[in-house]
């Protein structure tokens, strides 16, 4: 259960002020840098298009009509948000509950669109941008919006709508909450403010008890564990469908398959150096088949320039019409699709996390664990530390650094049984923490029902 800080329907109290001067500041230096923030909108629609439409929407003009008025609100950023918020848009949509869903980037935005592509379709759901943390514009976007109650994914907290929907009375949670301890060390930089702004959420529903621990030290109070929605997301049996046909080609021949999952820039020069070596060793006979799919889509002509100049050969998804692909005379397979994870990894006999091997942070791993897949890890996981902690002590996952890549691929392609071994470990992993969505509902259900929700209007 989580403890509210502050009455819902009250104005602000003494426990939930906005610093004044600082926040003051942060509004001129929005104002000030509007300009450049649509000059890069404009430098980053020169690559996806989709940064070019909406415009309006990220200033607070939405166009929804007032019979969306009372929809439930979640923000999520971008892709991996808006898939780990999947348990709980469903769950919300099956009660008959309307869902605004906002997000910041385009992949987001088609994300959703192909996540509730039916839930749109019969106006149940509606998505647009989440406009900009102007004073304005956020004003406009919540007394046009009219929202039940708000729910920001996982590590979004905008000043100006923190503050502004706490001295509304409408209660707003972070819910499937994560702080690394990077973030919590420059929040910190901010004092008193930094703390007050984690303090102005309803509640704040943590991933791990080490989350909890960081948000507690920041003061506040309303915070309690509820687990990962990201291990309640399941996978859709078309994609399952769809890798397991290229899992039974490439066994035809005996060839495993390893996939680099989500790799960033500078990640596929350091994993394709390491594939060098591992195609060096003789004793793995036939030869293994190496996908790499990068996190941003965007860079998919890049790292196949990448592929190509390291001398491997190169076969491209967006290439293969057909859905049984012939991986012959290939020795690198670009994954340069969206939404088809889930098919990469079941046809994969191993995961090299992306994200991990350079300081980025690290990505997703439970959805490799929840297809039986092994993974292994960098030294950069601290935005998925529990998880990763977790899923290297049952087994289910190895940690290298950079220099280690190629001899743990060598060991790991030639041992059946610790492949074997790994795999049975990150079901065991996936389905230990599921859960989440249940225990997420129950208790913002229990916080709503001991407070009366105001109408944002008021």
């Amino acid at each position: 259960m989580i403890a509210s800080q502050q009455p819902t329907g009250e104005k602000t109290s003494a426990l939930v002020q906005r610093p004044f001067f600082l926040f003051l500041l942060y509004q001129l230096g929005w104002h000030l840098l509007l300009p450049l923030v649509g000059l890069r909108l404009w430098w980053r629609g020169r690559k996806d298009r989709g940064y070019w439409q909406h415009l309006p929407e990220r200033l607070g003009f939405t166009g929804l009509s007032s019979r969306f008025h009372h929809a439930i609100w979640i923000h999520a950023v971008s892709v991996g948000e808006t898939r780990a918020a999947e348990p709980l848009i469903l769950a919300y949509l099956a009660r008959g509950e309307k869902i605004l869903l906002t997000c910041m980037t385009p992949n987001g935005r088609r994300t959703g669109q192909a996540l509730y592509a039916s839930a749109i379709a019969t106006g149940q759901l509606r998505q647009c941008y989440l406009p900009y943390d102007i004073c304005w514009a956020v004003e406009h976007f919540i007394k046009q919006v009219q929202p039940k109650f708000g729910l920001f994914i996982e590590t979004e907290a905008w000043p100006t709508y923190v503050f502004r929907c706490a001295e509304m009375g409408l209660p707003l949670f972070l819910i499937n909450a994560r702080l690394s301890d990077r973030s919590a060390r420059r929040i910190k930089y901010f004092g008193r403010a930094g703390e007050e702004l984690f303090q102005a959420f309803t509640g704040i529903l943590a991933q791990t008890e080490l989350d909890a621990e960081r948000y507690r030290a920041l003061g506040v109070k309303n915070c309690a564990v509820f687990g990962n929605l990201k291990f309640d997301v399941l996978m859709k049996p078309e994609l399952l469908e769809l890798g397991a046909g290229w899992q039974a080609n490439l066994r035809t021949s005996g060839r495993l398959v390893v996939c680099a999952a989500s790799t960033r820039i500078g990640e596929e020069q350091l994993i394709l150096t390491a594939w060098q070596q591992v195609l060096k060793t003789a004793r793995i006979q036939p030869q293994p088949l190496l996908f790499i799919v990068p996190r941003h889509p965007e860079r998919f002509d890049e790292v196949a320039k990448t592929i190509l100049a390291s001398g491997f050969r190169l076969r491209r998804r967006s290439e293969a019409t057909e859905r049984s692909i012939l991986f012959d005379q290939t020795d690198v397979f670009l994954g340069d699709s969206m939404g088809e994870m889930a098919a990469y990894y079941r046809a994969a006999d191993l995961v090299v996390m992306g994200g991990s091997l350079l300081s980025f942070g690290g990505q997703n791993l439970i959805e490799a664990c929840a297809v039986d897949c092994p993974v292994i890890v960098g030294e950069h996981t601290f935005n998925f530390q529990q998880a990763t902690l977790d899923a290297i002590n049952i087994g289910a996952a190895v940690r290298i650094t950079p220099a280690q890549l190629s001899s743990t691929l060598v060991e790991l392609l030639l041992s059946t049984e610790q492949r074997l071994a790994m795999a049975f470990a990150a079901k065991n992993y996936a389905n230990l923490h599921q859960g989440a969505t249940k225990k997420i509902l129950h208790a913002i259900d229990e916080q709503l029902r001991r407070k009366p929700i105001n109408s944002a209007a008021t």
